[in-house]
């Protein structure tokens, strides 16, 4: 990807913290001189368990780079905690399907070539999904009860090699309406991003990449901000 954090001096609209998948989101603020803080702070396995530990008004993240980035963010802004965070965080934690769907992690519930019928929409699939982004969720969860206004992001639609591809399109469902559920404003741009086959478009993909988006993807997502009023 890109250059690993962007920061602009004008005062932020909003705090983008997320994984890699949050690179191209503000590659496309910079590139239209659109004022924010933040960018990727971590992979998107680092962020599904045991990420953080809640505070009164504020998180610490586990990981010592990640908070660091954090708390620089932070000082940039002005304030000392996320409860006093007065513009919009824009997050993508939790939303790293080609994560969920590892082909290794579901053998157990395949059957021959697939699964069960109706496996992919049952409560059991569901349950397992959501547990496994519970830490995700938490965060998120966190954030609404501290009073911020929240936006959390799908990924772009790309699956790699390791990653089963019925999975991948079936987790995010459950995901989304969790998130939504909490209060979330979830950016979920799957109708104008993909082809006919349900996964994105080639001139919206990185090149020689498996698994995120370009410039003009992100460009997609930041209108959409845009048009919710970031």
């Amino acid at each position: 990807m890109t250059t690993r954090f962007s920061t602009i001096t004008a005062p932020a609209r909003f705090l983008l913290l997320g994984d890699s998948h949050a690179g191209p989101i503000g590659r496309a603020a910079a590139a239209a001189d659109l004022p924010f803080l933040g960018g990727p702070i971590g992979a998107a396995r680092e962020f599904t368990d045991d990420f953080f530990t809640a505070s009164p008004q504020d998180v610490t993240f586990h990981n010592a780079e990640t908070e660091g980035h954090y708390r620089q963010f932070l000082a940039e802004l002005g304030v000392t905690g996320l409860g006093q965070l007065r513009v919009p965080l824009v997050a993508t934690f939790g939303f790293a399907a080609h994560f969920i769907a590892t082909k290794q992690n579901w053998h157990l519930y395949r059957t021959g070539d697939g699964f069960p019928a109706g496996f992919l929409h049952s409560p059991l699939f569901d349950a397992i999904v959501t547990e496994t982004v519970r830490d995700a969720l938490a965060f998120y969860r966190h954030a609404v009860d501290l009073g911020l206004r929240v936006c959390a992001v799908l990924p772009p639609q790309r699956v790699p090699n390791q990653s089963d591809p019925a999975v991948f399109l079936a987790a995010q469902e459950p995901v989304r309406r969790a998130v939504a559920a909490l209060g979330v404003e979830v950016v979920d741009l799957r109708d104008r991003i993909t082809d006919p086959s349900g996964f994105q478009r080639p001139e919206l993909c990185e090149v020689d990449d498996e698994i995120h988006g370009n410039l003009a993807w992100g460009r997609i997502v930041l209108r959409e901000l845009l048009d919710l009023g970031l």
